[in-house]
């Protein structure tokens, strides 16, 4: 009975020790959405994809919590709390065009650098595949980002990265990252998401075009997307999606 008891308290004093644990690591310390309204340097247009990676970090801080993962919890988070106290990232880091190419090339996922070739559309009761503006209900962001893209001779093109909506003549685009025969990295190619196609799954789009025609596409001509203000290079890009693809 002694010994139950003593197993019991050890037990609870264990528990209640991983309890404030746990609690040592306080997401809300970031401070990030208050830096937000507070300094004018976070609501500058320029810095906007440093307020994203800050948040990025945020979750990253948040999902090691979630898995227990306290100290390193505590040091990204320690790492984000001297970020927000300097907000002039653009003198942080690295300058160096080509290494800077070679770490964003390491964030494509490894399983679309040739991935399967071949898919299953020609296996027995295969469904139809579904237009983009067929689709009820319409399709999420979350759904469009990081599926697969395939050629409509069912060849693996890379994954969704981005979209861009609201453009003013309407014309929204996915930004699809190089796999299969593209180079690993930051070669992409720009699709206008009206030609697309959909498996009734949602799990896999489809080009209207063959893998053959894909490699005649131009790949996208910048990251900072001034592309969209080309209009001549979006009228050229877009018409070599506007075939009429294979059932």
């Amino acid at each position: 009975m002694v010994l139950t008891k003593i197993l019991l308290a050890a037990a609870l004093f264990h528990g209640l020790i991983a309890v404030a644990a746990r609690a040592e690591c306080d997401i809300a310390d970031s401070k990030i959405e208050e830096a937000i309204l507070d300094k004018p340097e976070f609501r500058d247009p320029a810095n906007r994809q440093m307020v994203r990676d800050l948040r990025s970090l945020r979750d990253s801080a948040f999902v090691l919590w979630s898995y227990g993962r306290i100290e390193d919890c505590e040091r990204l988070m320690g790492n984000i709390r001297e970020l927000v106290a300097t907000p002039a990232m653009g003198n942080l880091g690295g300058s160096d065009e080509d290494e800077v190419d070679d770490q964003y090339a390491a964030r494509e996922p490894l399983v679309r650098r040739g991935g399967a070739k071949l898919g299953r559309r020609g296996e027995p009761g295969a469904t139809p595949l579904i237009q983009i503006n067929e689709m009820a209900p319409g399709l999420r962001a979350d759904e469009i980002i990081g599926a697969e893209v395939r050629t409509s001779d069912d060849k693996i093109v890379g994954e969704v990265r981005n979209i861009v909506f609201g453009t003013k003549d309407r014309r929204d685009y996915a930004i699809v990252a190089s796999g299969g025969f593209f180079v690993p990295g930051k070669d992409s190619i720009v699709v206008p998401i009206r030609f697309l196609r959909v498996s009734q799954e949602r799990e896999t789009f489809y080009l209207p075009i063959t893998e053959e025609q894909v490699k005649s596409v131009p790949l996208m001509p910048d990251r900072d997307y001034d592309w969209l203000s080309d209009e001549a290079w979006r009228t050229q890009n877009d018409k070599l999606f506007s075939t009429k693809p294979n059932p």
